[in-house]
């Protein structure tokens, strides 16, 4: 067991430093493109941010992920692992690739691939799955269309302004930004923190799911030196690829995203921070004109959004029965 755990805690924070990455490129990609601050400094603040989130808003994601979804006699060490395993393999090639995919879904993908090669569809609560799904998917739609009408508020109230506006929206980028890292790290954070705590019950080591303060200071270590290191190539793809970025459309989009992610943090919905920032980037482009948008670029990004569930899920039905071979 001794042997499990210790694969258990290093899958995940390898998964956290992934998702840093991913994070990374959400949270800084408007304040670099709209020039708000430069991406070493942008970096750094992302990485405060993110390593205070998973301290911020208690368990109540880790509690969907780790009570709401598995059933408990699915809660085995092949299961983590292999949930673990799938996620990593899914998210490192899209991250190569430049595909803003949702990390998150690879993650829940990778559990329902899991929990359904070792002990059948039954593995995977209803009540949970549905809460997951909605929270997933509900909440890109959102960010597209609360940021739309954010915008729109934006220019209507700042109408009668002259260009210096820009310089306010800057610097209001700056601070949204911290809390939108604060909330990303919350969200996302609680993920790294589920699948260590259920490493920890799967081994015997914890009689049921409570975590451990130590899990929650690995994973925001694990999650914020991610963050640190930087995706560039999808801060690219975010931050310059839809349409020019300019200090509004930052301030919009962030403002948009942090509420929307720091509501379902309360809420215990495990949403992709990505999505919701990429929907939210494409609602604020869209309030200047609809035809501002690169929407082929936006295709590419759907479709990574849509195979990453079904494909993380194989991905990890085929690492589940190669583990079968090997004594956990």
């Amino acid at each position: 067991m001794l042997v499990s755990i210790a694969i258990i805690l290093f899958l995940s924070v390898a998964y956290g430093y992934l998702n840093g990455l991913h994070g990374s490129a959400s949270v800084v990609a408007t304040i670099i493109s709209s020039r708000a601050l430069a991406p070493r400094p942008a970096l750094l603040l992302a990485a405060i941010g993110i390593g205070i989130g998973p301290f911020a808003l208690g368990v109540a994601v880790a509690n969907t992920i780790a009570v709401d979804f598995i059933s408990p006699q699915a809660i085995t060490p092949r299961v983590v692992i292999a949930a673990l395993v799938g996620a990593i393999l899914w998210s490192s090639f899209t991250l190569w690739n430049r595909i803003p995919s949702s990390i998150s879904q690879s993650l829940i993908g990778g559990i329902i691939g899991a929990g359904w090669a070792g002990f059948g569809a039954e593995s995977i609560q209803f009540g949970g799955l549905v809460k997951v799904l909605v929270a997933l998917f509900l909440s890109p739609v959102l960010g597209l269309f609360v940021a739309f009408l954010v915008m729109r508020l934006i220019y209507f109230f700042s109408q009668w302004a002259d260009p210096h506006i820009n310089r306010w929206f800057n610097r209001g980028q700056i601070l949204v930004a911290l809390f939108m890292a604060i909330s990303f790290g919350a969200n996302d954070g609680q993920k790294i923190i589920a699948m260590m705590t259920l490493g920890l019950v799967a081994t015997g080591i914890l009689p049921h799911f409570a975590v451990p303060e130590w899990v929650i200071v690995l994973s925001a270590l694990a999650i914020s030196i991610g963050t640190l290191t930087g995706g560039w190539r999808l801060i690219h793809t975010l931050g310059g690829k839809f349409y020019r970025i300019r200090p509004v459309h930052g301030f919009g989009a962030q403002l948009t995203s942090t509420g929307i992610i720091f509501v379902a943090g309360i809420l215990g919905g495990p949403v992709s921070g990505a999505q919701v920032v990429t929907s939210s980037i494409l609602g604020a482009g869209s309030a200047d004109r609809i035809q501002k948008v690169r929407w082929g670029v936006v295709r590419q990004i759907l479709a990574g959004w849509l195979l990453t569930l079904p494909f993380s899920a194989l991905i990890t039905i085929i690492v589940y029965h190669l583990l079968e071979r090997v004594t956990l």
